[in-house]
């Protein structure tokens, strides 16, 4: 058994610019040994550390899907130590990579049920792998609803999909950005994205909602959803607590009982209602 604190070696095959503000990058990385990609099986809502030698290591959100073969990607904005010796690197360097770890939204129980996305800001890294997943197994589940939004047009990620959804039958896209000027060629929702949710009025009828975004937008919008007739354990939500070790050793993340790198970071609203508020 590998050892879980050891990385696959990866190889960035290619970058991609993703904002505006091009403090968002796309990395799509590539196994340097066939045998540990095939190791690495996993599931939309999962995380990975990536490790810079002799810098440190970090955990991010997968924003590939399991139906695009052959590498996984990652969408990081550039905050930290790691983030900014990552955003300097070009194609061609050589990181590491430990996972997959933490759960996934739970597919097997989503099956036959439409599925409403509700993100905001670069969260919606996650929510990528998400929605390709459903689409590449269409016949599983049923509408399928996004609503996303960014502080500006600009900063919105992943365009060209979000332009091949709205093509996609049985798909509703409600894109929203907070503020807008006059430079900005932009014919969509202008509003913070509870207020977008609330306007569009999605069935909550055999539908399961997932969240991710700003703690402040998933805040506002919980009430909006609980309107709307949603349960909390339908009401699916994923904490992007900060984590070290990223196997629940370390203790850097946990909430209670719970470590968020080991039992989440995927929880229902009924299961965090019973955690300490934090």
């Amino acid at each position: 058994m590998l050892n879980p604190y050891v990385p696959y070696p990866v190889t960035i095959e290619d970058i991609t610019i993703e904002n505006e503000l091009k403090d968002l990058k796309t990395f799509k990385l590539v196994f340097d040994r066939p045998d540990d990609y095939k190791a690495f099986s996993y599931m939309p809502g999962q995380f990975a550390e990536l490790s810079l030698f002799g810098i440190g290591e970090a955990p991010f959100g997968i924003a590939s899907s399991p139906s695009e073969d052959g590498y996984v990607m990652f969408t990081i904005k550039k905050a930290g130590n790691v983030t900014r010796a990552l955003h300097n690197m070009e194609k061609g360097a050589k990181i590491g990579i430990r996972g997959p770890l933490g759960n996934y939204y739970p597919w097997d129980n989503l099956e036959g049920k439409d599925i409403l996305i509700v993100a905001g800001g670069f969260a919606f890294t996650t929510m990528r792998s998400s929605i390709l997943y459903m689409l590449a197994n269409r016949k599983k589940y049923g509408k399928i609803t996004i609503v996303y939004g960014a502080s500006r047009p600009g900063e919105l990620l992943y365009k060209d999909l979000l332009a091949s959804w709205k093509e996609e039958e049985n798909v509703n896209v409600a894109l929203t950005v907070d503020r807008t000027t006059d430079e900005d060629s932009w014919n969509e929702h202008v509003g913070v994205v509870p207020a977008i949710v609330k306007k569009i009025e999605p069935s909550s009828a055999n539908c399961v909602t997932i969240v991710c975004g700003p703690p402040i937008m998933i805040k506002y919008t919980i009430p909006v959803l609980f309107e709307l007739g949603f349960p909390k354990e339908d009401i699916i939500l994923s904490l992007e607590n900060r984590m070290k070790c990223g196997i629940g050793k370390c203790g850097r993340c946990n909430i209670g009982p719970k470590y968020v790198c080991a039992d989440g970071p995927v929880f229902t609203f009924a299961e965090m209602e019973k955690l300490p508020q934090e």
